[in-house]
């Protein structure tokens, strides 16, 4: 299978140096993309900025910018079987960025935003038959918020993730498929996560539907250890970018 993953943050620049991020690490994108190299997959990871070593075997292009990831998922779609979103990327950008650092003033300074483009729901217009795995970070009304996003970007599984997961080596995430409905926790390492979320599309890939339940997916836990629920409810250093101003995670 040809997979196409995403990971990290972006960073949207207000002046030359100062920018907008979120606290991705990236670690479960990596995870993913070294899990997935490791069981023979051909793996394109387009990747904001982290400081993680690129996985042996697997292609990574280096990006900085929400609009930098959508030109590099767009190119990289005609060439892929599937796809995994687990970037988090900024949902908003600032609708100017000055040429130089600005000033510090003792005074209060807005900076007007503008949304960014929807990338994976961009992917999901134009999958064809490809597979488009999504990933929702909630804080709360989980479930209903994952389910809409799943419809809304046309995904074929959706992975209920959490903030107590970022920047973790562990993670409990859930899966949910159109049809299917939720599937039972994955809960362990990230490369445990991985792994299960891998069984997953493979059966996706292979059968053109999701399993009947995620148990097959799970990884193995010590005897008696029940899994935890969600809560409800090296890549290029820091660089200045152009980025289009038109107008797709």
């Amino acid at each position: 299978m040809r997979l196409l993953v995403t990971a990290g943050p972006t960073r949207e620049f207000f002046d030359s140096v100062r920018f907008i991020t979120n606290a991705s690490t990236g670690k479960m994108g990596y995870a993913i993309a070294r899990e997935a190299a490791r069981r023979g997959h051909t793996v394109t990871l387009v990747s904001g900025p982290v400081a993680l070593p690129v996985p042996r075997g697997v292609k990574c292009i280096p990006v900085t910018t929400a609009a930098e990831m959508a030109q590099a998922c767009r190119r990289a779609l005609r060439e892929v079987d599937a796809m995994v979103m687990t970037a988090a990327v900024c949902d908003y950008r600032p609708v100017e960025t000055a040429a130089q650092k600005l000033p510090k003033k003792n005074r209060a300074y807005r900076i007007a935003l503008e949304p960014t483009e929807d990338i994976a729901a961009a992917l999901g217009a134009r999958k064809g038959g490809r597979i488009l795995v999504g990933f929702a970070m909630e804080d709360h009304d989980a479930r209903p918020h994952a389910e809409r996003k799943c419809a809304r970007k046309n995904c074929d599984l959706i992975v209920l993730n959490g903030p107590e997961n970022v920047g973790a080596d562990r993670a409990v995430v859930e899966l949910y498929a159109p049809g299917r409905g939720w599937f039972d926790s994955l809960t362990g390492t990230k490369a445990a996560v991985a792994r299960g979320l891998l069984r997953v599309l493979e059966d996706l890939q292979g059968s053109g539907r999701p399993p009947t339940s995620a148990s097959s997916a799970e990884p193995r836990r010590p005897a008696g250890h029940a899994p935890s629920r969600p809560r409800n409810g090296a890549v290029d250093p820091r660089r200045r970018t152009h980025r289009p101003r038109a107008s797709a995670p």
